[in-house]
């Protein structure tokens, strides 16, 4: 960290209160920012940690409308949850605040109103989508229709969830409103916009100059971003959720969500801290950090950087936005609307106790540089193959045999060997690439490091076997012992910031002070100091567990898949071109009953049928095996076309054709009377 900042603000993109927080949001943002935060605070820096819900917006009043419940209903139950989840981590916020409480209120109308007065908006009159029969505009998210890249039918009018892409409503292909289903229309509305064009050289300066050091994928959107023009964006929406926008002649209309959702933030610093707030937005003495997902980037590095320049007033700007990429679940992208997802709130109802396994495996698959999959049995295999065979196990070593040998108080370190020196001179360069690897974002290489402790001491205790030499030399196990406790010393203080549980634990247990500075210190504890009883750090997780998870996803999976098939079928292929009365009465459509039946051989989809047609008695072959039995064939009466010409089919002369109805997903099902007729009756 630069020494210029005396302290540090770090936030947390706010959550949408209409649902659960899950395993991506987790990966994305709020693990890296706890581990960052725990580190600083270790260190002895002045951190505030700020973070809550995002109450307002398109998705909770859908959420509202689909429940049959207020959107205030909604939020107050997902505030509850996510706080829960996040406390239930081990992710302990400053504050964890609200964007429907009256100080975000006064806060974010203000922040308006200062813009309002001060001339930085204009106004636009635009068309934009309504909705005729629910009679009310419809924002992006509420208009849905076909995906004109991917092809996705449930794309939203600002995102295919499928695909990824980003949307206009005007790009979807058969555009419907989710509030009626109706056919949405363009109306003229009138709204405020911030000039975002005006800001972009100084954009360009302050980031593309000043900021190189920014990751790459966030300086590489920003750079994009800026270099394809930025527009005008709205900052109020004709929605009855949200903050009311503070000016006359603006009934009906709330503050948008994105320009809502950033002073939350602030907001939430003032609930907190009413009295010195300013501290930590307004000095330049203050280090300002964003943790986010991609799909923030724009927002926090282009939109809410404009709004605080466009106010003025002292507030100080982004100093990192270390975004990460997107996490994916078994091969496939985490969707709330899809259930397709692992929610924090049931981890912690079935994992009791192995909240650290978690915060361990999303860590160490963290999307940093690009997107990322967790799978439930590399969950399992880094639980039992790290945690529990590296990490635990040099623990209970050295603490097991410190008890049968010592009475579980720490030995004296005699005289070092060479493999003694070499260990101890390991700790201090991995601690050292620990915290580059922090202070510069990069957690998965810096969990790495803290594992690389472990795997020092598991080794070291392995190669020099104290259960074998105390058979002989005692006083050279007290130095092995007294070297490996000092490691695990050492450990509980490498792996707070990203196991919190396990190191507090193992804190208990040795009775070690929790100290960043004397990490790879020696002698963190002094001989003869007693240890607390020998305890496991970590459980193996055995397949049945496991086998749960997947089963859960399969289902998911089996349902949506059986929803697509279902949808498919409904669709009905474009009428073919017209013919004529007389081009149709040349066509001779009869009745027929199914006298035999039987596969044709070596062929899937053909069936030959031996049929009575009430003219006379003749052969069908059927593409029709994989929808139907011979057996089942058998008796049923059917439709055929009579007089088409024969052809030959895998050596059977074929005379007619059955009329079947082919449905979107392409089934097919007969075409039969519905009551039965006799043989030969013409249908037309």
């Amino acid at each position: 960290m630069d020494k210029q900042f005396k302290r540090t603000l770090v936030t947390c993109a706010l959550p949408y209160a209409n649902g659960p927080i899950h395993i991506g949001h987790l990966a994305g943002v709020y693990v890296p920012a706890d581990i960052y935060v725990r580190y600083l605070r270790m260190r002895g820096r002045e951190v505030l940690y700020v973070c809550g819900s995002d109450e307002h917006g398109v998705p909770i009043t859908i959420k509202a409308r689909q429940q049959g419940c207020s959107p205030q209903d909604i939020v107050d139950r997902y505030h509850g949850i996510i706080k829960d989840s996040f406390e239930g981590l081990g992710i302990h916020f400053d504050i964890y605040g609200r964007t429907s409480s009256e100080v975000h209120a006064r806060t974010s109308s203000g922040f308006f109103r200062k813009l309002y007065d001060e001339g930085k908006f204009i106004t636009k009159e635009s068309e934009q989508y309504y909705d005729p029969e629910a009679k009310t505009f419809l924002a992006d998210r509420y208009i849905v229709g076909t995906c004109p890249k991917c092809g996705n039918e449930g794309a939203y009018g600002d995102q295919c969830e499928k695909c990824g892409s980003t949307l206009s409503p005007e790009e979807l292909i058969n555009p419907k409103s989710k509030l009626s289903g109706a056919a949405p229309v363009k109306k003229k509305t009138t709204h405020w916009y911030l000039p975002l064009q005006d800001y972009e050289p100084w954009l360009r300066e302050w980031i593309l100059e000043g900021h190189t050091e920014w990751r790459s994928n966030v300086y590489g959107q920003v750079k994009s971003w800026l270099d394809g023009g930025l527009q005008p964006r709205a900052v109020t929406r004709d929605l009855d959720w949200g903050v009311p926008v503070p000016v006359e002649g603006a009934e009906g209309k709330v503050l948008y969500v994105w320009f809502d959702a950033p002073i939350g933030y602030i907001s939430n610093t003032k609930e907190l801290l009413p009295d010195s707030w300013e501290k930590w937005w307004k000095s330049p003495d203050t280090r300002l950090v964003h943790f986010i997902g991609k799909d923030n980037i724009v927002f926090h590095c282009i939109i809410f950087p404009s709004m605080l320049k466009a106010y003025g007033d002292g507030f100080i700007l982004p100093d990192n936005v270390p975004a990460n990429e997107f996490l994916n679940l078994e091969g496939d992208k985490i969707s709330t609307s899809r259930g397709w997802a692992v929610w924090a709130h049931e981890y912690l109802r079935d994992f009791p106790g192995k909240e650290d396994v978690l915060r361990y495996v999303l860590t160490a698959n963290a999307p940093e540089t690009k997107d990322n999959d967790f799978s439930w049995k590399d969950f399992q295999q880094r639980n039992n193959s790290e945690l529990v065979a590296i990490f635990g196990n040099f623990v209970n070593r050295a603490m097991v045999l410190t008890h049968k040998y010592f009475g579980g108080k720490v030995p004296a370190c005699g005289p070092l060997e060479d493999i003694d020196k070499e260990v101890l001179a390991e700790i201090p360069a991995l601690k050292a690439s620990m915290e580059k690897n922090i202070e510069g974002f990069k957690f998965r290489e810096a969990l790495k490091d803290a594992m690389g402790i472990a795997r020092v001491g598991n080794k070291y205790i392995s190669d020099t076997e104290p259960w074998k030499v105390a058979k002989t030399d005692l006083e050279r196990t007290a130095t092995i012992l007294n070297l490996s406790l000092q490691i695990c010393a050492d450990l509980a203080i490498a792996f707070e910031p990203f196991t919190p549980f396990a190191a507090k634990r193992l804190r208990e247990m040795l009775g070690s002070p929790l100290d960043w500075e004397i990490l790879g210190r020696p002698q963190l504890l002094p001989a003869g100091h007693q240890l607390g009883e020998a305890q496991l750090l970590f459980a193996k997780i055995e397949d049945d567990v496991i086998d749960v998870q997947l089963a859960r996803l399969d289902a998911i999976r089996a349902e949506r898949e059986a929803a697509a098939k279902a949808e498919a079928a409904k669709q009905v292929a474009p009428q073919k071109d017209e013919c004529t009365f007389d081009e149709f009465e040349k066509m001779d459509i009869r009745t027929a009953t199914v006298l035999e039946a039987e596969r044709v051989p070596k062929t899937d989809k053909l069936l030959k049928l031996t049929i009575d047609t009430g003219i006379d008695r003749r052969v069908i072959v059927s593409g029709i095996a994989e929808y139907y039995s011979p057996e089942a064939m058998v008796g049923k009466q059917i439709c055929i076309l009579a007089n088409l010409k024969p052809r030959t089919i895998r050596g059977i002369e074929s005379h007619g054709m059955i009329l079947m109805a082919k449905q979107g997903d392409g089934s097919m099902r007969f075409i039969t009377p519905e009551e039965a007729v006799c043989n030969g009756a013409q249908v037309g």
